[in-house]
């Protein structure tokens, strides 16, 4: 049985009242989602790991009390992102949270090049080292832009699902995603810009 079949069957109820097979479900159904996600966010995957583990732990102790105002998937997705933020912070200097990575939430720095990629081949595009470069990317983004851009456009999340994960307002989330995807491009232009001239 697939995951998204064991999602639409989950009972809420029995989560609620401890049922620990149901749970087990629980975990079979998500856990591929939430480890992906924590690997995107941290780049280690015994750091993944453990946000996974801690990520049911809090679900477990907290499913007596979840009032089901939001999805189960909104609600393990912000539990796992908070995870994830609260073990890159505790890693990092206080001048690289969150708040102060943003700053205004007006605008958003234009790339400084910006490389027509149309002349590189395909397999160039996707090819191994130009996906690693891509995850390199992503893990120079702010924190902030960081979560906004893997559950927008790596896990699929629509604005307003993301803005609930995240417990910020939808139009934050488009703006955010806009300083991401530009950052990003950013940083693949300079690396795609090597690779031009290098096939010259």
């Amino acid at each position: 049985m697939s995951g998204s079949d064991l999602k639409s069957e989950l009972d809420l109820a029995a989560l609620r009242a401890g049922d620990r097979a149901e749970f087990a479900r629980l975990i079979d159904a998500y856990s591929p989602r939430v480890y992906r996600l924590a690997l995107k966010m941290l780049q280690n995957p015994q750091d993944a790991e453990d946000i996974l583990q801690e990520t049911f732990i809090k679900v477990y102790n907290a499913l007596p009390n979840f009032e089901g105002r939001s999805s189960l998937s909104t609600w393990l997705y912000r539990i796992t992102t908070n995870e994830a933020l609260m073990f890159l912070r505790r890693k990092r200097p206080p001048q690289d949270s969150m708040d102060e990575t943003f700053g205004g939430e007006d605008g958003y720095e234009q790339p400084r090049q910006i490389v027509d990629w149309c002349c590189l081949p395909e397999d160039e595009l996707m090819s191994e080292e130009a996906r690693a470069n891509l995850d390199a990317g992503i893990q120079k983004l702010p924190e902030g832009l960081r979560a906004v851009f893997l559950l927008r456009d790596i896990e699929g999340l629509s604005t307003r699902e993301t803005a609930e994960v995240l417990e910020i307002s939808e139009a934050a989330v488009k703006t955010r995603l806009s300083r991401a995807r530009f950052q990003l491009r950013e940083h693949l232009s300079t690396y795609y810009a090597e690779r031009l001239l290098n096939a010259d």
